[in-house]
């Protein structure tokens, strides 16, 4: 259950940059500052929740590179952020750490 709660707490993780982003829209701005604080918060508690099993460098190294590699896609897809072959490969480096990083746990 603890990796559940890492997948979860990592998603959160994506959520709060999003939301930041989402608070220098016109109109958006305290909707993305509720949706940055709700996914912070929550983002925590999964990982406090997922570090009783999962030492804590493999919890944080996994739960900031999902965030980062998911933060890094949704800025491409979703706010028109630069994509290219060395981006891409730079979080392809990230995920297959976390993968490597599961399997060694």
């Amino acid at each position: 259950m603890s990796w559940f709660y890492l997948l979860v707490a990592a998603l959160f993780e994506i959520g709060w940059p999003v939301g930041y982003k989402l608070s220098t829209m016109p109109g958006l701005r305290w909707t993305g500052l509720g949706i940055a604080l709700a996914c912070i918060a929550l983002s925590g508690v999964f990982l406090w929740l997922a570090q009783r099993e999962i030492p804590i460098g493999t919890a944080y190294a996994v739960w900031t590179g999902i965030g980062a590699a998911g933060t890094f896609l949704i800025g491409m897809w979703f706010f028109g952020e630069p994509a290219s072959l060395m981006r891409y490969l730079g979080v392809l480096l990230i995920l297959s750490g976390v993968i490597v990083l599961k399997l060694a746990g």
